[in-house]
């Protein structure tokens, strides 16, 4: 059974919205760089996992529009690893295409799914954190999902709720998964510690994800096995539009860890972000002595704790404070930091104005 072929699925089909005006369609968050180094945010996640993976066992779903990039920015993957959805079903369909090609291609094997647009500052732990988490998916048909310690009453994350008296190796027993909470109960499971941020990455064997699919999904289950058995057939794109086209939009977490047994959570320290709005920015650079980031062709004067993403063209800051001003080649965003969630809203009023050239 130690056997097995380590994979990875890198989940990479999201329109990174609240990224918004670099954020776009045809060039979501997940293809841009945002570390300051030139590298894109789908590159450093499969960096990252090089010293487990190979490349040819890494795996790419994303949307169709895509392709082409995931192509140019990552040559060394399989071209037949770019798996290509039809349209947005959201985690569990999406988990469930790259499985279905696992299992065609290996019979069985290790499968770590990932975000493509997290950020790690500790890559070695969090590696050590995979093999742990390898180990216990090993074990029977165990599911296994990476949570991360909280250090402060995030609301903006979903929680993992563990039994801290039942482990097995480094993980602890999941109890149950629970959404987004308001601030005090936010606090509530910080004081409790047996809460963890549920970070959306999770490890299992393909047999062990599909034999899940099959009992809480089966509908679902049923339409996979018909693009499973179209794979390397000429039928094999139409059978996936008309297929994955039909499933409905489910998260992993309501459609399988919510029902599941066997579900095992371990505990991650080693400074993840989801990079979620353009505040982590402040997270991933380092401000100046005002409190503030500027990139670009930017003049800063009495201004203070603001996010400043020029482009070419001059911005002169003056007076500001706790803002966040974004400009690219035909929109430019300003914003408090506290509205920043708000972004998405932008994109809504777009959407109604029927001015799709800025979405």
């Amino acid at each position: 059974m130690n056997s097995l072929k380590k994979t990875a699925l890198i989940m990479a089909g999201g329109r990174g919205e609240r990224f918004w005006p670099r954020s776009r369609k045809n060039l979501p968050k997940q293809f841009l760089s945002l570390t300051g180094d030139g590298r894109t945010m789908i590159q450093i996640t499969v960096e990252r996992i090089l010293p487990m993976v190979e490349q040819q066992d890494i795996f790419i779903v994303t949307n169709k529009e895509y392709r082409t990039l995931v192509r140019e920015q990552l040559p060394d993957i399989p071209e037949e690893n770019i798996l290509c959805e039809p349209v947005g079903r959201n985690t569990a369909p999406c988990i469930g295409l790259g499985a279905i090609h696992m299992a065609s291609k290996y019979k069985d094997a290790l499968m770590m799914v990932l975000p493509s647009d997290h950020l790690i500052k500790y890559n070695h732990m969090f590696l050590r954190a995979l093999q742990d988490a390898c180990r216990i998916a090993l074990e029977h048909t165990n599911l296994v999902t990476i949570g991360i310690t909280p250090d402060y009453p995030e609301t903006g994350y979903g929680y993992i709720k563990f039994n801290p008296e039942q482990c097995c190796g480094q993980a602890f027993l999941v109890e149950r998964f629970v959404e987004k909470p308001v601030l005090e109960v936010a606090k509530e499971y910080l004081e409790t510690e047996e809460y963890l941020w549920n970070s959306g990455m999770f490890v299992w064997k393909v047999s062990s994800i599909l034999k899940n699919m099959e009992q809480w999904m089966p509908k679902m289950y049923q339409g996979l096995l018909k693009i499973q058995a179209s794979i390397g057939t000429p039928e094999a794109e139409l059978v996936l539009e008309k297929e994955f086209s039909a499933f409905l939009p489910e998260s992993i977490d309501y459609g399988i860890m919510e029902k599941a047994q066997n579900i095992y959570t371990l505990p991650g320290t080693f400074g993840w972000d989801d990079v979620g709005s353009w505040l982590a920015v402040e997270r991933i650079q380092k401000t100046n002595e005002f409190g503030n980031i500027a990139n670009g062709n930017i003049i800063t004067i009495n201004s203070k704790d603001c996010i400043i993403e020029g482009t070419q063209k001059l911005i002169a800051a003056v007076g500001l404070e706790h803002l966040v001003i974004v400009d690219s080649a035909d929109a430019i965003l300003i914003c408090e930091k506290d509205s920043a969630g708000d972004i998405k809203k932008v994109l809504e009023n777009l959407k109604i104005c029927n001015r799709e050239e800025y979405i």
